[in-house]
């Protein structure tokens, strides 16, 4: 039933019974799609929750933070009982504040000095080693444990206790003992604060991990954006507070790196104290004010120092991301990568077992020596590729799922107009009965509002997921496109196959139907207003429609042979009800079509078609209502040529059949019957029989025969079959027992005898070793018909089938009766 006008309804609506809960509907707000934000996630460390301050990769992949990996590292059972009675800090607050400014930043590629500790003496250096030698590597297993810390940080990840420093002492000596503390256990583990992953570590402590220098870069290029573009929009040279009341505000002196928030001196004791949930926010000094840019001449006069680089120590790999990396880090020249182990030595060459970038002296005298090795510049290229099409995959994900939420949306605006139909219709239909259906339309209208908002919500919902997909795909492939123009081998060698597995999960996360809306904008809501007046408190919505149009899957409808299957379904979103399906067929000449299937199955096999015929097909669906419209036809064609085997349930049960039914004899001396599996009512078809075996003349028959054929006599002796029998030196035709036309020539052991049965001109002809063997052998040939066989123990024969007709068959031979 079509609504009536919507502005009547509306203001019918209104007159009789203004309820609240029909007003307009207020979406959730929207999460806003920050490309910068996005990235900006990838470039947090899991522990700390700021950007990363000197990354490092850990083996299962993720990057943390060089001093985050220093708290998160534990001491397994073993070890516990040496740990000295710690206090927990929490991260940065393990040392004083003057001490943690004369300590010296851990560096896990510094080459030389103590890395726990800064000036003291032997003692305090050799205890300083031990703070770096926390690491995941081991050659003896994968290096993941299964040891779960009981101490446990807010974060999930267990947190080294920190030494106090004694009174007096120095920086420097706290970290010593600290990490004296650490090497004194049996044995160190760290935990990744993403997956989990526990691992034992070895001798180098952290020195052992990988410096993640791509990530690093692409951070500090990140920073020195977001520097940049706060600076060009900032009014003054120097940064305001940003929450100050006054005019003008008050210089900044700190910013939270969480927030993004610059604060005065009083806006921060009021806005943001150290206590509570700020107190793992990490403040820092306001960025300084934006530099003008330099002259031509200064740029110039800097640049060479910044491009020039150190060759290789192997004298044939230089770093391709070196000349750069100095643009990139502010006209600072990046330092070539050297590898861990041999500290003067750049790499130069991939380990493919190990993933790893090596210099030449790892292949001479380290553990790399009988591994297979690839050339760094190849490898990186064939990732940075590997990558690359990875991130075409995502991108053309990433254009579907924008595509499908502006197509979301128009359902939102579908679903309040509908809404709005649905309910106007509703009241129209109650006005006339609105005495009576007062209590009853309230109920009703609810209903209406139910499924609106019930549609709104389903969608909404999917907004915000896919939403929430696409953000984390856009900040994925952002990440990854600045990795990629990174000119660093060995850096993206050592993310890249974690960031191809990324970016391919990623891609995974988009299966089929994520894409496709979980509700229809439609709303099947029909009210019948015919029923009595005694009827009124059991109205309701009813289904009054049709059926819908089925669907066919095309991908699975296919023929075999003389066979054909279709598949059909209901299409989404309908609640119409379906009793059943009728599946109709044509005669394959363009007849009229024919009902071949009456049922609830939505998938139909139907044999016994004509061979190299073309079928038209259609469904439709049924209910209470009636029957629904036709579907698309489908076309489809048989095989041209039939593949058929003998049939073993159709034959004698003394005939042995074998070799997937292709090959026939009998373990009986008299003739044996035995039919193939293809019947033929149209077109011509041919196939052939190779004699295998041929002892003592027997008498073997070919032809064609009925279904019903008699079966424990030689083929043609009653009315039911068409044939030629033959033995080593002539033949006869036979049908009704009569023989007729005898014809020298006949088989032997490796003999062939083709059968050619033309149903466009009814005939069947009989071959043998390509010459006819006779004449026509029948005409009037009319019906339907299978290939048949009869032969007894001294006689085998293998079917060949699914064969053109010839075109060069030999003349035919002169009958001799």
């Amino acid at each position: 039933m079509r609504p009536p006008p919507l502005s009547l309804a509306l203001s019918t609506l209104v007159r009789l019974c203004p309820s609240p809960g029909l007003g307009p509907f207020h979406p959730p707000p929207r999460a806003a799609l920050s490309a910068g934000a996005a990235m900006e996630e990838e470039l947090k460390c899991p522990v700390c929750g700021s950007l990363f301050r000197e990354p490092i990769i850990l083996p299962c992949s993720h990057n943390v933070c060089l001093p985050c990996a220093r708290t998160i590292a534990v001491q397994t059972p073993d070890g516990e009982q040496h740990l000295p009675p710690p206090l927990l800090h929490s991260r940065g607050s393990g040392l004083p504040a003057g001490a943690a400014a004369a300590a010296p930043p851990p560096d896990h590629e510094t080459p030389a000095g103590p890395a726990c500790g800064g000036g003291g003496g032997g003692g305090s250096a050799a205890g300083g080693d031990h703070a770096d030698k926390l690491s995941l590597y081991s050659e003896t297993d994968s290096g993941y444990g299964s040891y779960t810390p009981s101490l446990k940080s807010p974060n999930g990840v267990r947190v080294l206790p920190m030494v106090p420093a004694p009174p007096g002492s120095s920086a420097a000596a706290a970290r010593g003992a600290a990490c004296s503390s650490l090497s004194s256990a049996s044995s160190s583990s760290i935990t990744c604060p993403q997956c989990h992953r526990s691992a034992s570590l070895d001798h180098r402590g952290l020195r052992g991990f990988r410096r993640n220098r791509l990530l690093e870069a692409i951070v500090q290029r990140y920073q020195q954006g977001r520097g940049a573009v706060q600076g060009a929009s900032a009014a003054a040279a120097v940064a305001v507070c940003q929450l100050c009341d006054r005019t003008p505000p008050e210089p900044a002196v700190t910013l939270c790196e969480q927030c993004d928030v610059l604060y005065c001196a009083a806006c921060q004791l009021k806005c943001h104290p150290s206590r509570g949930p700020f107190a793992k926010h990490r403040l820092v000094p306001p960025p300084p004010p934006p530099q003008p840019p330099r002259a031509p001449a200064e740029a110039a006069s800097a640049s060479p120092g910044a491009a020039q680089g150190a060759p290789s120590a192997g004298g044939s790999c230089k770093s391709p991301g070196a000349s750069g990396a100095g643009a990139a880090g502010g006209g600072v020249a990046r330092r070539y990568p050297t590898c861990p182990d041999h500290e003067m030595e750049n790499y130069s060459m991939y380990c493919v077992s190990c993933r790893a970038p090596v210099c030449y002296l790892c292949l001479e005298e380290g553990r790399h020596g009988q591994h297979e090795v690839k050339p760094l510049g190849a490898m990186w290229k064939q990732h940075k590729a590997q990558l690359s099409q990875a991130l075409n995959g995502v991108s053309d994900k990433a254009k579907e799922a924008k595509e499908f939420l502006v197509q979301l949306k128009n359902i939102l605006q579908q679903i309040q107009e509908n809404g709005l139909d649905y309910e106007a219709c509703l009241v129209a239909q109650c006005d006339a009965l609105v005495d009576a259906l007062t209590r009853q339309k309230a109920k009703l209208l609810t209903k209406v509002t139910k499924e609106r908002e019930h549609k709104l919500k389903m969608v909404w919902d999917q907004i915000n997921h896919c939403t929430l997909k696409l953000r984390q795909s856009t900040g994925l492939m952002e990440y990854c496109l600045e990795v990629i123009k990174e000119n660093d081998p060995s850096g993206f060698l050592q993310i890249s196959d974690a960031l191809i597995k990324r970016v391919q999960v990623s891609q995974e996360q988009w299966v089929k139907g994520a894409l496709e809306p979980k509700v229809s904008a439609e709303f099947e809501l029909t009210l019948d207003s015919e029923p009595l007046l005694q009827a009124i408190h059991q109205l309701d919505f009813v289904q009054m429609k049709l059926p819908p149009v089925p669907l066919l899957q095309l991908e699975k409808c296919c023929t075999r042979n003389n066979s054909v299957t279709l598949a059909w379904r209901t299409p989404p979103f309908t609640h119409s009800t379906v009793d059943g399906y009728i599946l109709e067929l044509d005669d394959g000449d363009g007849g009229q079509f024919r009902e071949v299937y009456v049922g609830k199955e939505t998938l139909c096999t139907i044999d016994g078609l004509h061979f190299n015929s073309t079928y038209n097909a259609r469904v439709k669906a049924f209910n209470s209502s009636g029957v629904g419209p036709y579907s698309k036809t489908v076309v489809l064609q048989t095989s041209d040529v039939a593949w058929f085997t003998f049939d073993p349930n159709s034959g004698h049960r003394d005939i042995i059949l074998s070799n997937d039914n292709q090959t026939a004899t009998c373990s009986s001396y008299d003739d044996r019957v035995v039919l193939g599996t293809a019947a033929f009512s149209k077109g011509v078809h041919y196939w052939e029989l190779h004699v295998d075996r041929y002892d003592n003349h027997p008498d073997p028959a070919f032809g064609v025969a009925r279904a019903s054929v008699v079966k424990d006599t030689m083929l043609g002796k009653d009315d039911k079959a068409w044939a030629m029998y033959v033995d080593s030196k002539r033949s006869w035709f036979m049908h009704c027992s009569s023989h007729t036309n005898r014809t020298e020539g006949g088989v032997c052991k490796g003999a062939t005898v083709g059968v050619l049965l033309d149903l466009n001109e009814h005939t069947l002809t009989f071959f043998i070793n390509g010459q006819q063997q006779g004449p026509t052998a029948f005409s009037h040939v009319d019906g339907v018909f299978m290939p048949a066989l009869s032969l007894n123990r001294n006689v085998q024969v293998t079917l060949h089938t699914g064969l053109e007709v010839p075109t060069n068959l030999g003349r035919p031979k002169l009958s001799g009766n």
